[in-house]
């Protein structure tokens, strides 16, 4: 076995689109209509947009980092070399629990949708099964892996124009705005806060779309094949997200579709019933945009703690690429911690919330210390190193990205506040890497020189 540590760049700008829009397009087909119980549709409409904003000014600046710096590391890269190892240690310990509990969260919906069609199955096992098949493809290769990812991400992205199509003719805008505001249908101070106990909920929408940076190693010609493929991939994610969610919600009674994992398959039912033919490929087709999240996630987590471990912040072994040139250790250790989370049913009791809303929850918080340190990292590299080669800069810097900055900042106290028990368990997990930060400099001593963090 091969004891490399150096990945070999083989995808395209189409791969990379995929990547970015299937790491996300789960967030399309279940999760936010957990949005919907805080803030009702109205509501949880305004609080999608804010979001929305965020990611689309995030992403414009985000890109600048991926091109300047591509590496498996992604933010952690980004921040250990605008602020050293601490920094780092922040921005990659952030990045590393948002994709570690994203999964868990995902492989339920997908017992969910399957559960539509076997009620005998148990959704866990599913979820177990679905861990097992995709950690499998993607330690066979990562060209294997983004082929599959291109092939599910485009048909659940058809498959979502699909479900558009077939319930408009069931929608109605007063059905959508009905009690649209936390259960009233007048818009009132009231409604204000479950707009912000909605926020994990929308970031969900758009959660990951930053991993496809984690594939930058891997990309032919990333100062110009990741920008298209980041660009393209906002605006296709926030047209779906906006148009799924209005759809759905204009088809029936709302509020039956609040808190459930396979909202859309309801959705299309109380349009064409459960017996039609449409009904059934919703569910099956379906399962593609949760598998793209899935595998992609998958992707995106295993590259966190190979580029982690490489550089002396995890256990060494964890580096070790194997024949097929994928760190297999690194895919198997996530898909451990994931698959105990999802037979945890200790974190169901957590804010009261179920399992999925729980680990939807813990994987924002990582993702919204993310984002700030990437910001924060952007800022302080145009001044530390404004000589450093940027084939793509932040339009309307610095007002873009510090509209970005401003709102994770937002998002990040409203969750805290909405969500004190998580955020105490998120901190939680933040000090035992911090512990072991402190306990192993020697191996970061030890570790390969990486020019793309040094700036040599």
């Amino acid at each position: 076995m091969t004891t490399t540590t150096q990945l070999k760049p083989t995808l395209g700008t189409l791969h990379l689109w995929a990547i970015a829009v299937g790491l996300v397009i789960s967030g399309e087909y279940f999760g936010w209509s957990y949005g919907w119980g805080s803030a009702g549709t109205l509501g949880f409409l305004v609080t999608s947009l804010l979001v929305a904003t965020m990611y689309t000014c995030f992403i414009f600046s985000f890109t600048e980092l991926t091109t300047a710096i591509p590496h498996a590391g992604g933010p952690f890269a980004y921040s250990r070399r605008a602020f050293g190892p601490k920094g780092g240690l922040i921005a990659g310990l952030a990045t590393l629990i948002e994709f570690v509990f994203a999964p868990p969260a995902i492989a339920m919906a997908i017992g969910a949708y399957l559960n539509v069609q076997f009620p005998e199955l148990d959704p866990k096992h599913a979820a177990v099964g679905a861990y097992i098949i995709f950690m499998t493809l993607n330690i066979l290769g990562v060209s294997i892996a983004a082929t599959f990812e291109l092939v599910v991400t485009v048909l659940a992205v058809a498959e979502l124009l699909v479900f558009m199509g077939v319930v408009a003719p069931g929608f109605s805008f007063s059905n959508f705005a009905l009690n649209g505001w936390s259960g009233s249908s007048e818009f009132s101070s009231a409604a204000i806060p479950g707009m912000f106990a909605a926020i994990p909920f929308a970031i969900w929408f758009f959660l990951a779309i930053e991993g496809a940076a984690m594939a930058a190693e891997e990309a032919k010609d990333p100062k110009r094949t990741i920008p298209r493929a980041y660009i393209s991939g906002i605006l296709t994610l926030v047209f779906l997200a906006v148009g799924v969610m209005i759809m759905a919600g204009g088809v029936g009674d709302w509020r039956q579709l609040a808190g459930i994992n396979d909202p859309l398959p309801q959705a299309m039912k109380a349009v064409v019933g459960e017996n039609s033919s449409w009904m059934h490929m919703l569910v099956w087709i379906g399962l593609f945009g949760l598998v793209a999240s899935f595998h992609g996630i998958i992707l995106g987590y295993s590259r966190q703690f190979f580029a982690l471990a490489r550089a002396g912040y995890l256990p060494r072994g964890l580096a070790k690429l194997n024949r097929f040139q994928t760190p297999h250790r690194a895919i198997l250790a996530g898909g451990i911690i994931g698959i105990a989370a999802i037979y945890s049913d200790g974190l169901i009791n957590l804010q009261g919330m179920g399992l999925t809303a729980a680990m939807i929850t813990m994987a924002v918080f990582g993702a919204i210390v993310m984002y700030i340190m990437s910001m924060l990292s952007l800022f302080k590299l145009r001044q530390s190193e404004p000589d450093m080669e940027r084939s793509f800069r932040a339009p309307g810097y610095p007002i873009v990205p510090g509209i970005a900055l401003v709102l994770a900042l937002v998002c990040l106290v409203a969750m805290v506040w909405f969500n004190a028990m998580i955020s105490l368990v998120f901190l939680g997990f933040m000090a035992v890497g911090f512990t072991y930060f402190l306990l192993t400099g020697h191996h970061r001593d030890a570790a390969p020189a990486d020019a793309m963090l040094t700036g040599v």
